[in-house]
């Protein structure tokens, strides 16, 4: 099954827009000139998204230094003036509040809400430079807060709200805001959950509440309620800064225990924003739904993405598992539907959105795992042959690097085209070219990191990576497999990082919780996924630690370890399968291989 585009869709998109301006007849053949004519592409590319300017850039990167290109060189701006760029009465957030109302909000009076978050944050006695975090789910007060204070000069550390508070500690720590926001209880699927609790666990500074609930709660010393916190001030100057300035710090966990802290300046939302103007072929006034959160990178792209391209964002306030988020989908007619295969998983189990209205769907978007075919074509008919956007990147590029578009032929779980001003190469083992391998990047990419705050970004990404053609390439970490028909597959990681449950973590973060249990040894966790593609499983090896217990025990042995993996890590977080082996394969520096599990539990060792 695939979805073909009408001559009127194409003749529509965004793309076709700029290949007729530059007379590509040939999608391959435009995408081969974003890539070669770099300066040019990105230089229209701005200007098609109408990014404010306070000073103009002098070139729009310095290509001496594909690790530090420095991106519109000379300019000065504040990105988040750039979101507010459609008519004052256009809907800017669609909301469902918790009591099932849909609620709308204008732009203006968005605005006007970020202008009196941004005066509360300099009443509190911070200033430009001075971190806060955000932990909390993606409401319309997160994106006002996300927004008022990157406007304000005051970069925004973002913590997932399924965290545990050992994990909520270690993000504040390596960032040390001054302030975080949070709220009382979360609400999922009918219950409700502690959240202020946690944060209060995880000793961080001041806090911010706010009430979802009408439950009471006794705050810590100087801790305070939103109401007591907003200003009334509804004016605000942007803070003008350089491109490099930071605005965010975001995490992604490597191959090591601590999470990468991976800042985003105000250039890093221009990948994102253009994948949403090329690929997914966000227009105005459109209507973009991705259930997300602060703490991962869609949440601050979704916010970009949709209000740079003067689209509506639509947030629905619960778990998408249910039909009561595919009747808000329908009812916020939402134009562009972004998710996690693991959720159409579900769906079709319960058969929960299935005859609703969804025709104001123009197109998915699947991100953070791998999906399956026929999951994917369940999907696509919901909304009546509908093409799915696959895209794959990363919080270190800022979007995707490897896409689908609206103006060539969708098969379900395949990228049709490497991204626009982007380029990659696959290489296999020996650093060969091959049509399945690892994926290195081509820099400069606009988006791409150039520092971490707790790592060496140069080791991280560059040491000892091989050329290409005389280029310095990047690593990423993803194994790709190029088709016949010229798309590509994913074929998941060939690291010891992990997509579970579209949340990436490594396999030492992991490893590094089991091993403290008393019958374990060590252990080495790997991601498995199906034969015919989907999201992976977590399968967890151990050496027993000296007690001779039947592989009986392992039943509730592995309920043991998700109980600590769900405390210590995430509550999203399950191994399949805990599997006793005599002694862990090690190549010959004692590194566990990994791969070498996998084939083992697949068979094919």
């Amino acid at each position: 099954m695939s979805w073909k585009p009408s001559e009127e869709i194409i003749k529509r998109s965004n793309i076709q827009k700029m290949m007729l301006q530059h007379h590509f007849s040939d999608y391959h053949n435009f995408w081969q000139w974003s890539v070669t004519h770099k300066k040019e592409f990105w230089s229209e590319t701005i200007d098609n998204l109408g990014i404010k300017l306070s000073k103009p850039f002098t070139s729009v990167f310095d290509s001496t230094d594909v690790e530090n290109p420095q991106w519109l060189k000379g300019s000065k701006f504040n990105i988040v003036d750039s979101c507010f760029q459609n008519d004052d009465e256009a809907t800017a957030v669609i909301y469902q509040d918790e009591n099932g109302q849909l609620q709308k909000i204008s732009q203006q009076n968005l605005e006007r809400l970020v202008n009196r978050i941004a005066n509360s944050l300099y009443n509190a006695g911070l200033v430009k430079g001075d971190v806060i975090a955000i932990d909390m789910p993606m409401t319309l007060k997160a994106v006002a807060i996300y927004l008022a204070a990157i406007k304000a000069g005051i970069p925004v550390a973002t913590v997932a709200d399924s965290f545990t508070p050992n994990e909520i500690a270690v993000r504040l720590k390596i960032t040390q805001p001054k302030l975080i926001f949070t709220q009382d209880y979360l609400l999922r699927a009918g219950k409700t959950l502690p959240l202020y609790s946690k944060v209060v666990e995880a000793n961080t500074p001041k806090a911010v509440v706010i009430k979802a609930t009408m439950q009471s709660i006794n705050l810590r010393k100087n801790d305070i309620f939103w109401d007591d916190f907003l200003s009334d001030n509804t004016t605000f100057k942007s803070v003008i800064q350089n491109p490099d300035d930071v605005i965010t710090i975001l995490f992604s966990s490597g191959t090591t225990g601590e999470p990468k802290a991976i800042p985003w300046t105000h250039t890093t939302p221009i990948k994102g924003v253009s994948d949403g103007y090329y690929h997914h072929n966000i227009q105005k006034n459109d209507v973009v739904c991705w259930p997300t959160n602060l703490g991962w990178m869609m949440g601050p792209w979704l916010i970009f993405a949709a209000l740079i391209n003067n689209a509506s964002i639509a947030l629905y306030y619960e778990a998408p598992i249910d039909r009561n988020f595919g009747e808000f989908v329908q009812n916020a007619k939402v134009t562009m539907l972004g998710l996690v295969p693991s959720i159409v998983k579900h769906w079709i189990n319960t058969k929960c959105n299935e005859n609703l209205d969804w025709n104001a769907i123009k197109c998915f978007s699947s991100t953070g795992e791998a999906s399956n075919s026929k999951e994917m074509e369940y999907l696509m008919q919901l909304a009546n042959n509908k093409p799915i956007i696959e895209y794959c990147g990363g919080t270190e590029i800022g979007g995707g690097y490897v896409t689908s578009t609206m103006v060539q032929e969708n098969i379900p779980s395949t990228f049709s085209t490497q991204a626009l001003g982007g380029e990659f190469v696959l290489l296999d083992d020996e650093n060969n070219v091959a049509d399945k391998g690892e994926i290195f990047l081509i820099p400069p990419i606009m988006g791409l990191s150039e520092k971490l705050l707790n790592r060496n970004h140069h080791e991280v990404y560059f040491k000892d990576a091989p050329t290409y053609k005389g280029q310095k390439l990047r690593r990423h970490g993803d194994q790709l497999v190029k088709l016949e028909n010229g798309y590509y597959k994913a074929m998941g990681r060939v690291d010891d990082a992990m997509n579970l449950g579209g949340i990436k973590v490594s396999s030492v973060q992991i490893e590094a919780v089991v091993n403290r249990l008393d019958f374990i040894k060590e252990s080495a966790a790997i991601a498995v996924s199906p034969e015919d593609g989907g999201p992976s499983t977590l399968v967890i090896y151990y050496v027993e630690n000296g007690i001779n217990e039947s592989d009986e025990k392992n039943g509730t042995y592995l309920n043991v370890v998700n109980k600590l993996i769900k405390t210590e890590l995430n509550p999203l977080f399950r191994a399949k399968e805990l599997k006793k082996i005599d002694k862990l394969p090690r190549t010959a520096s004692r590194k566990v291989m990994r791969r070498k599990l996998r084939d083992l539990y697949l068979g094919n060792d």
